[in-house]
């Protein structure tokens, strides 16, 4: 049965509640594995895993526990390696880049936070801002609605403003938060999303982000920003380096 690993600590941590849950139906239990200095928490993997609600919040509950009284790195859910003798092998080999790591984290959160366009808003705005769209929507409801030609041209015009709006207020709302984070980083790219960027600080700085956030909000009422958080870091652990 493959292992599946939930994250990294300091060897020196001690184990975990023996009656905490990791995922699976029925939970599996989960377990601590020392090598090199450090400790994996890892459990047995399902035969067929999939990113169900209740294996997400048991990977979720699991960091949440070993990150309590320190420093863990967070590993995505679904990570696995083929048995428990595979972790200890990389445990060790790269003990080095793994306490790294813990030491850089140690302390940190991650808040990820999404912003997109209110719809009827961004429209009224770009409206607003920008003359030729205004004259020429003026023109078209002057006159019926205007001819297909004018129709078209000012549904192009609006499209070209609105695509410039979202890179406006993306790097807008980018600046606004980076100055209250240590670091960021983009989140994979979706659909619908001008801003997905997640944020890196101490875990006693996070009201003051908060603060910034809402600073964002008020002065772009047009925006709708999602926050989610406190995170472990997920976004900020490194891959080991491919020469390692």
């Amino acid at each position: 049965m493959s292992t599946y690993v939930y994250g990294i600590m300091d060897g020196d941590r001690p184990d975990l509640p023996g009656s905490l849950a990791g995922v699976g139906d029925p939970p599996h239990p989960v377990r601590v594995l020392r090598a090199g200095g450090l400790a994996a928490v890892v459990s047995d993997c399902p035969e067929q895993l999939r990113p169900k609600r209740r294996d997400l919040l048991a990977h979720q509950h699991v960091l949440a526990e070993a990150g309590a009284d320190g420093a863990v790195l967070p590993l995505r859910f679904g990570s696995l390696s083929a048995d428990d003798d595979a972790v200890l092998a990389v445990l060790t080999e790269h003990a080095e880049h793994y306490r790294a790591q813990l030491t850089e984290l140690d302390g940190r959160v991650e808040y990820n936070v999404k912003a997109v366009h209110r719809e009827e808003d961004v429209l009224r705005l770009v409206v607003s801002e920008d003359p030729e769209i205004r004259a020429l929507t003026e023109a078209n409801r002057a006159s019926g609605g205007g001819s297909h030609e004018d129709r078209l041209r000012l549904g192009e015009l609006v499209a070209g403003a609105v695509r410039a709006r979202e890179a406006q207020d993306g790097k807008a709302v980018e600046a606004a938060l980076a100055s209250a984070a240590e670091q960021q980083s983009p989140g994979p790219e979706s659909s619908g999303w001008l801003v997905n960027l997640s944020f890196l600080m101490q875990r006693d700085e996070a009201a003051a982000f908060m603060e910034s956030v809402e600073d964002v909000r008020r002065n772009h009422p047009h925006l709708d920003i999602r926050v989610t958080g406190p995170l472990p870091p997920y976004s900020f652990v490194r891959a080991v380096p491919a020469h390692a």
